[in-house]
């Protein structure tokens, strides 16, 4: 939703190029989401999703946090100082939400990697 609000504001203010960051990060938002709603993440075990929303969560706290310094910044209208404001909120939230991803990246890594020498110690 702050991807969203975001793009509508990037819109609405005279540097438009700032639009693509927010558009890109609100598709791949709704892409997992349509992924985790219809158990595409189960049928494709070839990737490994909770790596692809770490990296996604990653790229979109840095991507924000520059862009949103850019908009604060450099121009003076309201639509980009709302859109910066919601930049530097969409950082946090995307910052936490890499926290969360990361620490639970790290304990399946950790279950998986503690599983499979057990495995073959017992056979």
């Amino acid at each position: 939703v702050l991807s969203f609000i975001i793009f509508i504001c990037y819109i609405a203010y005279l540097a438009a190029f700032f639009m693509m960051a927010p558009l890109l990060e609100f598709l791949l938002a709704l892409f997992l989401l349509f992924a985790y709603a219809s158990k595409l993440n189960e049928r494709l075990k070839g990737l490994y999703w909770p790596l692809m929303d770490f990296l996604r969560c990653v790229t979109a706290a840095v991507i924000y946090f520059a862009i949103s310094i850019a908009a604060v910044s450099k121009y003076n209208d309201g639509a980009s100082k709302a859109a910066g404001v919601f930049g530097f909120i969409a950082t946090i939230v995307y910052a936490i939400d890499f926290y969360i991803t990361f620490n639970d990246l790290v304990n399946s890594l950790k279950q998986g990697s503690s599983d499979s020498p057990e495995g073959h110690k017992s056979e």
